[in-house]
């Protein structure tokens, strides 16, 4: 059977030295091989096809037999790796945390720890009868982060 660590290890030696990075490698039942990558500054479907052939070269489907999917991160789905992190500053996320808040604001930074997000939100000052404007940043442990996904906008 094919395990993860051959495909990462695949990988990885094809990618060295590039912007590119590992989001995700599965392997499923059935060998079934899907690779997640993207790079610094993007990742384009050559890039992908690169990695699909590197792979495909290294595992003989006479011995064993697999399917393999290599593509790029989907929009919509939540942040894995601190890189993509770091790619994503200055950007609106939505974040929800291990103790169930709900935030969402401007990313300013991203390192070995966590991120710092800009947020505005409505709040009750004492003294005041309407809620007020109040913005913060908040520091979130990469720990606390239990999704954490883009924004979209049309704007």
């Amino acid at each position: 059977m094919i395990t993860k660590e051959q495909v990462t290890q695949l990988i990885e030696d094809k990618i060295a030295g590039s912007d590119m990075f590992i989001v995700e490698v599965s392997v499923r039942p059935g060998n079934v091989l899907e690779v997640t990558l993207d790079g610094d500054k993007g990742i384009n479907i050559e890039a992908c096809t690169e990695v699909h052939r590197h792979i495909l070269k290294n595992f003989d489907r006479e011995v064993e037999d697999y399917s393999l999917e290599v593509s790029s991160p989907d929009l919509l789905k939540p942040l894995k790796v601190k890189r993509q992190y770091i790619k994503n500053i200055g950007r609106t996320i939505s974040v929800k945390t291990t103790v169930k808040d709900k935030l969402e604001g401007v990313m300013l930074d991203a390192n070995d720890y966590g991120i710092v997000l800009h947020t505005k939100t409505r709040e009750a000052i004492p003294g005041r009868k309407a809620k007020q404007l109040v913005e913060k940043e908040i520091e979130i442990p990469y720990d606390q982060i239990e999704q954490a996904k883009i924004v979209l906008s049309f704007k």
